[in-house]
């Protein structure tokens, strides 16, 4: 994977109902040089009006309330285009949804993340 000039001013949403797979991947998406904001739920998402200015989206599927699914179909009915990366205990859950990068499994290969999100980007661009 390679660096880009871009990288610093790309901002990855992470939503993630469980607080510890929010600090990890902060953690390595910080590392990698990425602008990373987190929510520990999609209402928590759309009420920050988080879509407006996210490239990437980092989500689980199963949550609380609206699901990462729900919040996909919701962020296109809403006119959102954002390349989506869905990391769960239940990969299959995702498998025919547009805009959708990768649907990884938990835990997933920090690698395989990696290159997802340069995908997600070269998509979006």
């Amino acid at each position: 994977m390679h660096d880009t000039p871009m990288r610093n001013t790309t901002t990855i949403a992470v939503v993630d109902d469980d607080e510890s797979v929010r600090t990890a991947l902060k953690s390595l998406l910080r590392s990698s040089g990425y602008h990373v904001r987190t929510y520990c739920s999609a209402m928590d998402f759309l009420d920050a009006n988080a879509p407006a200015d996210t490239h990437c989206l980092i989500s689980d599927i199963q949550m609380p309330g609206m699901s990462g699914l729900e919040l996909h179909e919701q962020l296109g009915a809403m006119g959102f285009q954002i390349p989506t990366i869905f990391i769960t205990a239940y990969p299959h859950l995702g498998a025919n949804t547009p805009r959708l990068v990768a649907c990884l499994p938990k835990p997933c290969e920090t690698d395989r993340l990696l290159n997802c999100i340069e995908a997600a980007l070269r998509q979006r661009h």
